[in-house]
């Protein structure tokens, strides 16, 4: 993986934990939300790391099925989806 990935993923997963955890916050506060649509689109992007790990530190979305279900499953897909790409370019047999 190149530098700028490495890059790109960090960035992506420090800012699916703050949405999480600006959500949180807001949540508490009655304020307006952030939509389930782009905490998903921060986790399907690449962010389900981070995602996964607000959840469960801010204690948020984890009564929600989608939310417990839907991020672990997003982040098993990308593990092995990054597997598989790294067994090709290895040259290694999948």
């Amino acid at each position: 993986m190149t530098t700028i990935g490495i890059c790109y993923l960090i960035l992506i997963n420090l800012i699916a934990f703050a949405l999480f955890g600006i959500d949180k916050r807001r949540a508490k506060m009655g304020a307006y939300r952030i939509s389930e649509r782009t905490l998903f689109l921060s986790a399907i992007l690449g962010g389900s790391m981070g995602a996964l790990a607000a959840m469960y530190l801010f204690r948020h979305k984890t009564r929600h099925l989608s939310f417990t279900a839907g991020i672990p499953a997003i982040l098993v897909i990308q593990v092995i989806a990054a597997a598989s790409l790294l067994a090709v370019s290895s040259g290694l047999p999948h």
